[in-house]
């Protein structure tokens, strides 16, 4: 059993912003997350695009906005439940709960954090025949470690970035890359585009358009695919299939849990601390909804603030808590580390 103050399900920006809030109020964290890897849309699905309404930075990359989250929240130390959905909840006597997730790792909390972002996400999938019995098999949707394809031949599908960046990152694992995709062109940050470029002259990766991949073969593991090239069939062997058409968003077992649902969002009480209808279940960033929400992520992180302060009464009722800035009080971890301001200097003028 897991034991935390706070549950967070959802380790995107929202989330992980919300560890560090929590941690000013000497509140522990412990996140779940369906993806491999933390950092949600962020990191899975535009890691080297640019966002621009992130408050004091004018520019900043998804990729750096996650890497720098997890810097800000790494001296409160949290947890990680990675690959993992939250999937059943139970609410006992004492208000705390019992999140057990579809691997059956189980986690108790006193307050539980919806942050899922537009839900926990699924791997859009190819039509081909037979495809789910490969799963596991040869056919993988994420890359989890890349060892495992260590000297393997491996196919990838997409035009994406994901595909464009696994590619490169994989021609010096693999002992054979193909790229392939149903268009000419790519959709994706131009360094990349021109990366595998390179890679495709010096042999190092195998780039087929305009091509599908239409059928899969292989006894007991994948061991060859079928594409169509330009209205031409082709057999080509390989080890794996990694098909990378990005992600669709669902709410899953969530929505099964008795929450107030509107639009396949969670609605919440905006007007004090983004609680939904069952009490001590509060639901931030875009998955919620409420009268003029905006899915912004500057707006999880301020509803993570008000999300910490609540369950902070919650724990402490009658407690009073003095609000301090960080440029007074300063940050103290739970792993013994300070940030502090510079103190002022007592002394007199001649």
């Amino acid at each position: 059993m897991i034991e935390t103050d706070i549950l967070i399900i959802g380790a995107g920006p929202t989330g992980l912003f919300a560890v560090f809030e929590a941690g000013l109020l000497k509140l522990k964290c412990h996140l779940i997350d369906a993806l491999p890897q933390i950092g949600g849309q962020l990191s899975e699905l535009y890691p080297k695009k640019p966002i621009y309404d992130i408050p004091g930075f004018p520019e900043v990359l998804a990729g750096d906005l996650v890497t720098n989250l997890m810097e800000q929240t790494k001296q409160f130390q949290p947890g990680f439940t990675l690959n993992e959905n939250a999937e059943t909840i139970q609410k006992l006597e004492d208000g705390t709960f019992i999140v057990t997730t579809n691997k059956g790792t189980k986690h108790h909390a006193n307050a539980v954090a919806i942050a899922g972002g537009l839900g926990s996400f699924e791997p859009r999938k190819p039509l081909i025949e037979d495809i789910a019995f490969y799963e596991d098999k040869g056919v993988e949707y994420f890359v989890k470690n890349p060892e495992l394809f260590r000297n393997k031949k491996i196919v990838i599908a997409g035009g994406g970035d994901s595909a464009l960046d696994w590619s490169v990152f994989l021609a010096d694992v693999a002992s054979e890359v193909t790229l392939i995709h149903r268009r000419n062109e790519f959709r994706g940050a131009l360094d990349s585009v021109e990366k595998v470029q390179e890679l495709k002259h010096l042999g190092k990766i195998k780039l087929i358009t305009p091509a599908e991949v239409i059928g899969l073969n292989g006894a007991e593991h994948l061991e060859s695919i079928d594409i169509d090239e330009n209205g031409a069939h082709r057999n080509i062997k390989t080890d794996y299939f990694i098909p990378l058409f990005g992600l669709t968003p669902k709410l899953g077992a969530i929505a099964n849990w008795g929450l107030e649902i509107e639009k396949n969002a969670i609605k919440v009480n905006n007007a004090l601390d983004y609680q939904t209808n069952i009490d001590g279940i509060y639901a931030i960033g875009d998955v919620n909804i409420y009268p003029g929400k905006l899915k912004l992520i500057l707006c999880g992180f301020h509803e993570a603030t008000l999300m910490c302060q609540s369950v902070y009464q919650r724990m402490n009722p009658g407690k009073k808590y003095v609000l301090k800035y960080t440029t007074v009080s300063g940050v103290d971890g739970f792993d013994g580390t300070r940030k502090e301001a510079e103190k002022a200097i007592v002394k007199a003028i001649d």
